[in-house]
Parts: structure tokens; sequence; C-alpha cells
């Protein structure tokens, strides 16, 4: 086995401009699969990977599909957003559970018995 070396994130240089030298989003609010969608058309006072994400955000989109349209780690993606959404220039919303969705508890028990009962019988 082959050890793996460390993974290309991009060009450092660039990263460490676009982030303004952060290296970790501040908060918690970005899963992989939260929506973002833009509030507004565009802002003359961001930079350049601000705009694009604000291009990419006009249907909802969700912060690992950003990360690869834009060609850059998620956490540099999520340091944007939050850059966005303290500024209004974006909205978020997380998806909801699929249980809350449907309107139950929980998984149905008798399907997941049926799973279970077929996956012992292979």
């Amino acid at each position: 086995m082959t050890p793996r070396g460390p993974a290309d994130v991009g060009e450092p240089d660039r990263i460490f401009l676009v982030t303004g030298g952060r290296t970790a989003a501040g908060s918690r609010v970005f899963d992989l699969v939260t929506l973002v969608v833009r509030e507004t058309d565009r802002a003359r006072d961001l930079g350049p990977e601000h705009q694009r994400v604000l291009d990419l955000c006009q249907h909802p989109v969700a912060v690992v599909e950003l990360s690869a349209e834009l060609g850059l780690p998620v956490v540099v993606t999520r340091i944007l957003l939050e850059d966005l959404l303290a500024a209004g220039h974006i909205r978020v919303r997380s998806p909801r559970p699929a249980a809350r969705a449907a309107g139950t508890t929980g998984p149905d028990t008798a399907v997941l018995e049926e799973v279970l009962h077929a996956l012992r019988r292979l």
C-alpha cells in the first residue's frame, strides 16, 4: 500500500487572501447539506470570490455543491458564506430530518424489521 501524501488544497496564498487569514469558520451554521440562497443581487463592497458565491446562489444550493463549483475547500467556502450571512446577502436553511418532515417520530419499525430479516437471509 502506498502512503498518501497531503491533500492538495489549491494555492495557499490565494486561500489565505480569500479568507483574510482565517483558518476556521466561526460558527456551526453551515453543514455540508445546508441550503444557501442569495438575498441580494450584487454587493460592491465584496471581493470576487464573494460575488461568485452570490452568482451561484440564485437558487438554493448546498454548501458542498458550492465548494465543488468554486474549487475551494469546504472550510474556505464556509468562511465566505459566514461573511455573506453577516452582511445579509444570503439566507440559510438547514434541511429537515425525514421523520420531522413526514410528521412522525421516527422510522417505521416494521419496515426496519423487514430489512433486517432480508439482510439475514443473504
